[in-house]
């Protein structure tokens, strides 16, 4: 039986003795209790939800923060050797920017920064001291750069067949979007900073 049938039954079963009493007042009393009693019902229902949207990012969760930082340091720090495909048998080589978009969370759903904002989101109900301010400057600068830095990753896949492209403008716009990158390292810095998270 619904919480609302039995709000529904608890109403009709007072109101009928209220009514044997003829006493109007008690009647609305009682329906009033009744009601009183349904609403408390239907919120010890919704207060679960309510707790879970509310909860604190899991460590999990934190550690994904980490992951990523040390997945963007080690592109930066091998930027070219990462952005460089061959193929096979000393075949030509190619400049690729995909390995930007996936150190970013922009490629599969198992990249450690895909959606980090979600996670981002659930810091303001952790029991922490910090700065908010600093703290969502920081990750509105971080959506800023990766944006950015995504824009030109994407374009620079095409640059060479573009009209008046060619080598040099695919290399134009990856090095614009390594600067992204590199804005995005060092808000994510700032962001574990604030949350006391140490590198991995």
């Amino acid at each position: 039986m619904t919480m609302f049938s039995v709000v529904l039954l608890l109403i009709l079963l007072l109101s009928a003795n209220s009514l044997s009493s003829r006493n109007v007042g008690n009647r609305r009393e009682a329906i009033s209790k009744a009601v009183a009693f349904g609403a408390a019902g239907l919120l010890i229902q919704v207060q679960p939800s309510l707790a879970a949207e509310g909860a604190a990012p899991t460590t999990a969760e934190l550690d994904r923060i980490r992951l990523g930082y040390k997945q963007i340091t080690y592109l930066l720090d091998n930027f070219e050797q990462e952005t460089t495909t061959c193929r096979e048998n000393g075949g030509e080589c190619k400049r690729d920017a995909e390995p930007i978009r996936r150190v970013l969370g922009l490629r599969s759903t198992t990249d450690p920064l895909f959606q980090i904002e979600k996670v981002f989101d659930k810091v303001k109900n952790m029991d922490v001291d910090i700065d908010l301010e600093e703290f969502f400057g920081a990750i509105e600068d971080y959506n800023s750069a990766m944006t950015i830095s995504n824009s030109m990753a994407f374009i620079s896949q095409f640059a060479e067949y573009n009209p008046g492209g060619g080598k040099d403008s695919v290399l134009k716009y990856l090095e614009e979007s390594k600067k992204a990158v590199l804005l995005a390292q060092s808000s994510l810095k700032k962001i574990m900073a604030n949350l006391d998270l140490k590198e991995m």
